[in-house]
């Protein structure tokens, strides 16, 4: 079989078409890149994931819900870094490199981080699917929903830019709360949390596991705002 040579003009020597370049070439990258890191993230996250299996739905569990999501945002953080450094030539493939890669180096940063979050929204739900033992307002359960959301933006903000910027944990915190008050940014990161809950009260909460590479794709692509603007403005 020969090789396809681009069309020559008299006196220029023929070229031979360059493989991986395609539009088809860079699909099956991203999906290749996609079906790795989402692999690579079930598997780090599948010790908590065991664990919620065992705990059942009972919601006094939600302390202990939390406990066993820790594992969770190092693989999420770890996947994050992996998209965005994906190659998408089929000829400079790893993201399997790159995601080991970003689990090594962020796993502490978002761990200051996802800790903290995680005990904070076990608070909330927990309060919220207790109320009426509160003895608290009923406006004040919309509130708390209220500031329970605006936790999980600030979150995605966070995880974006300690997966992505090797800063002190304070200065990601404030950065994140930063880009809070960003409504296109903020929007964009809404999307994909109102995806992943929407999927899992219609199917359940397997679903958007397997779906989370997509998922934080997509958080990505909305949060290039936020990638550019520290990128610019932040960084030395």
């Amino acid at each position: 079989m020969t090789t396809p040579v681009t069309p020559a003009t008299p006196g220029t020597p023929a070229t031979p078409a360059i493989p991986g370049t395609g539009p088809l070439s860079r699909l099956v990258a991203l999906v290749h890149t996609l079906l790795v890191v989402e692999a690579l993230l079930l598997l780090t996250a599948s010790p908590g994931a065991a664990a919620l299996l065992l705990l059942g739905a009972d919601v006094s569990n939600l302390p202990l819900v939390a406990v066993c999501l820790l594992p969770v945002g190092p693989a999420l953080s770890a996947a994050l870094y992996a998209l965005h450094r994906r190659g998408r030539d089929l000829a400079d493939l790893h993201p399997a490199r790159a995601y080991w890669r970003g689990y090594r180096l962020n796993t502490r940063a978002v761990l200051r981080l996802w800790a903290p979050l995680s005990a904070w929204l076990a608070v909330i739900a927990f309060t919220l699917t207790h109320f009426a033992l509160t003895g608290l307002p009923g406006w004040y359960a919309p509130l708390l929903a209220g500031i329970g959301g605006a936790s999980l933006l600030w979150g995605a903000h966070a995880l974006v830019l300690a997966s992505l910027f090797a800063f002190r944990t304070r200065d990601t915190a404030r950065l994140a709360a930063h880009f809070l008050r960003h409504g296109r940014a903020t929007l964009a990161a809404a999307s994909p949390l109102v995806l992943a809950f929407g999927l899992a009260v219609l199917f359940g909460e397997a679903l958007p596991a397997l779906l989370a590479a997509p998922l934080l794709l997509s958080l990505l692509h909305g949060s290039r705002p936020v990638i550019t603007e520290t990128a610019k403005d932040f960084t030395a």
